[in-house]
């Protein structure tokens, strides 16, 4: 296997716990490599992995968010036909749905660099770039994740949530595009414990719906530039 290389998994609408779990195992193989490895003086490159995929309507709680951050309890969970886990990233609590296009990292960062904070950045690079081939301006806004619309004006709003977990520099959960969102979802959210800035998807700012297909292709193509890799379909 080539240094750099990713194996992309689109797996289409799909349960946010099923989701989990499949990112989870894949990560969780590459981690039981690395220990192999080190313990056996091997040096067995494990594969890169990037899934994308939607949800259905679901609300997740990373490690250093606020339960109340949430708006809704059980009752009103079931009315929005929503689910809600807390789950190991970090960040606060986002929004996942259909339309939203998700994509999940899972790679092995000791053969790109040792950086997570770089890692950060080259993840909104890629969303910044898209949204530039759609004629959005996207930005990064100091101190927080992410990438947003109007930085510095009194309509900020965020465009793209992100949240990752890294053991051994393996990383997984990964980026949140509101592309054709139901914005409404977020009203029952502090989002990422923001709650001076509202949420914007591609669609309401170009008033009217994007192909995801599309949308995910040059998303991936500019991952890979990004990062520096070659992808396997």
């Amino acid at each position: 296997m080539d240094k750099n290389s990713v194996k992309i998994h689109r797996l289409g609408l799909i349960d946010y716990k099923e989701a989990w779990d499949y990112q989870e195992n894949i990560f969780n193989d590459i981690v039981a490599l690395k220990i192999k490895n080190r313990n056996e003086g091997t040096n067995i490159l494990p594969q890169n992995h990037l899934v994308f995929c939607e949800h259905p309507h679901v609300y997740t709680l990373g490690k250093s968010g606020k339960e109340e951050h949430l708006l809704l309890d059980e009752n009103g969970l079931r009315a929005n036909g929503a689910s809600f886990y807390k789950i190991n990233r970090g960040g606060d609590i986002t929004y996942h749905g259909p339309g939203q296009l998700v994509a999940y990292p899972i790679f092995d960062l000791e053969q790109f660099f040792t950086d997570i904070h770089k890692y950060m950045r080259l993840l909104e690079e890629a969303v910044i770039t898209t949204l530039m081939e759609y004629g959005i301006l996207g930005l990064r806004m100091e101190g927080q994740t992410g990438v947003w619309l109007g930085v510095g004006t009194p309509n900020a709003r965020k465009i793209c949530a992100m949240g990752v977990k890294s053991s051994r520099w393996v990383t997984m959960h990964g980026l949140g595009f509101n592309v054709n969102s139901n914005l409404s979802y977020f009203n029952h959210i502090i989002p990422c414990g923001i709650s001076d800035k509202s949420v914007t998807s591609m669609s309401k700012e170009l008033g009217k719906e994007v192909d995801l297909a599309i949308l995910s292709n040059k998303l991936l193509r500019n991952m890979a530039n990004a990062f520096d890799f070659t992808y396997l379909s």
